[in-house]
């Protein structure tokens, strides 16, 4: 359960925008607007493929401004948990499915004198809206993107074209030009804020980077949100429901928790707001942390587990659910 009211929508337009790339165009189906939001915001979006109810986040890349639609892009990944697959392959135009109201959990702090955005592949999307917003409002930002290869690189000629390339710096790995992490870093003016989106290497090493050249933690931003891995079959049983739930190979707690019927908090699906956090009364096994939301000695304590991304490795988990 979202603690936003959702939305239906259908599939108003469906764009190729690079390899293994497209972009998708919902209008809501009571034909209203949409709620207003701001750069950096994702929706979780609801898909109904044959028996399996998957949620999945995406940044919205559309403009802010934009009330008549929502825009997301979505990779095709391979092995993936079928979000992406069913999104590129099954889903067509008119096709309905259903949104969570925007949440930003990535916003632009406005009170940075410079921002300077670090994007590799489809971690873009959010820098999108982000600049579309600031470019309205004269703020001062810049774009470092790396592809892995041109044909790759969603929306890099769309980018450069619109805010010159003065502000959008384009890297490709295949032709060995790189972004120039350390000097990029070292020479920027107070008060400027750094923002990360993309693979999670290029997250920890730049912020990595960042933090020990002694930028101030409150100027550094990052967005990244975790696939729950697969792992053994556990039992999981809930106190307050009086329910023991079967947790799959290829499933989330969460999603086990929702097919039972079972309503739980979420925002972000992916292990980074702390919204899912639950107390653990019970474990034979050891919990497999894979958020990075919790701090060590939460996660040392056993007593708390993330239950969109993170499982067991044991037998039985009992949750206070």
């Amino acid at each position: 359960m979202t603690i936003n009211t959702e939305m239906d929508v259908r599939v108003a337009k469906i764009t190729p925008v690079a390899e293994k790339v497209k972009r998708f165009r919902f209008e809501r189906m009571d034909g209203k607007l949409f709620p207003v939001f701001s750069g950096g915001a994702h929706v979780v979006v609801a898909m109904r493929d044959g028996d399996i109810l998957r949620r999945n986040p995406y940044s919205l890349m559309s403009s802010p401004h934009d009330q008549s639609a929502y825009e997301i892009s979505v990779l095709r990944v391979e092995h993936s948990r079928g979000g992406s697959a069913f999104l590129h392959e099954k889903l067509k135009l008119g096709d309905m499915v259903t949104i969570s109201q925007p949440i930003n959990l990535f916003p632009y702090d406005v009170r940075g004198r410079k921002h300077i955005f670090l994007a590799g592949g489809i971690g873009i999307t959010p820098f999108m809206a982000m600049m579309d917003q600031m470019s309205r409002e004269g703020s001062n930002f810049e774009l470092h993107y790396a592809v892995r290869d041109r044909k790759h690189g969603a929306y890099w000629q769309e980018l450069t074209d619109r805010y010159g390339a003065h502000r959008v710096k384009i890297y490709v790995d295949a032709e060995k030009l790189f972004i120039p992490v350390d000097a990029l870093l070292a020479n920027q003016p107070l008060g400027t804020h750094l923002y990360v989106c993309g693979p999670s290497g290029m997250i920890d090493g730049v912020l990595g980077k960042a933090t020990a050249l002694g930028w101030p933690k409150q100027n550094l931003h990052s967005e990244r949100f975790l696939a729950p891995p697969p792992g053994n079959v556990f039992k999981a049983k809930l106190k307050r429901s009086n329910k023991t739930i079967t947790v799959g190979t290829h499933q989330s707690i969460l999603e086990a928790v929702e097919a039972a019927g079972i309503d739980a908090p979420y925002l972000c699906r992916g292990g980074a707001c702390g919204q899912c956090e639950t107390s653990v009364l019970g474990c034979r096994g050891e919990i497999e942390h894979h958020d990075i939301f919790l701090e060590p000695d939460d996660r040392n304590s056993g007593n708390k587990i993330m239950i969109c991304v993170s499982r067991l490795k044991g037998d039985e988990i009992t949750l206070d659910l």
